[in-house]
């Protein structure tokens, strides 16, 4: 490790360096501009981010996209959101963000199977979502026709916080369980031998 002056030095470069960055900086950058191995950048990173927790800032230094980055604490989201959504137009859709969801866990996917997966010609939305910045194109399907085939982008990763998809929660967990579904089926089944039903068409409505 560095001496305690040459860290702090090194610190206030990574800190300046990611005030002015558009997207994560990768380690291996900063390594370059502040002369210091990743690992070592690695370690700085590591020091900054617990002291920003340690002293409650309302900001993180958070790894994301394979780099890193400052964001807003997750504990004062309601107050970025009222900042962010003010006068916002242009959310994604329920059709866009299905779509979505479709690729980061089916990636890599074909238009075709999207469309297949939703019932719906998903053209439009697929457009929509590239025109954003969250999916691209990133290979060729080697069977017939050659489809392109999509995934998520760097910006979907920022947007979510992720270092990478794999992050992204199972799907089991928004799944109920095999005796959550029967319950529900018992709650809703309609029971054929109910009081009042055998009856029910005498005297009274067809």
């Amino acid at each position: 490790m560095i001496d305690e002056l040459t860290a702090h030095e090194a610190k206030r470069a990574i800190e300046a360096v990611l005030m002015v960055a558009e997207e994560p900086a990768e380690p291996l950058l900063i390594s370059q501009l502040i002369e210091q191995p990743p690992e070592v950048v690695e370690a700085l990173c590591h020091e900054l981010a617990t002291e920003y927790e340690r002293e409650g800032r309302g900001f993180q230094l958070a790894r994301v996209a394979g780099g890193y980055r400052f964001q807003s604490h997750e504990e004062l989201a309601s107050y970025v959101e009222r900042f962010v959504l003010v006068g916002q137009t242009s959310r994604l859709s329920a059709a866009a963000l299905e779509t979505l969801a479709i690729v980061a866990y089916k990636q890599p996917i074909s238009r075709a199977q999207i469309s297949t997966i939703r019932g719906v010609n998903v053209d439009a939305v697929m457009r929509t979502l590239h025109n954003r910045g969250y999916v691209e194109e990133i290979a060729r399907d080697p069977g017939p026709g050659q489809a392109v085939l999509y995934g998520t982008t760097r910006m979907f990763l920022e947007r979510l916080a992720l270092d990478s998809v794999d992050e992204l929660p199972s799907l089991g967990d928004f799944v109920p369980g095999a005796d959550v579904v029967e319950a529900l089926e018992r709650g809703l089944r309609v029971e054929e031998d109910e009081p009042g039903d055998a009856s029910a068409g005498e005297g009274g409505e067809p």
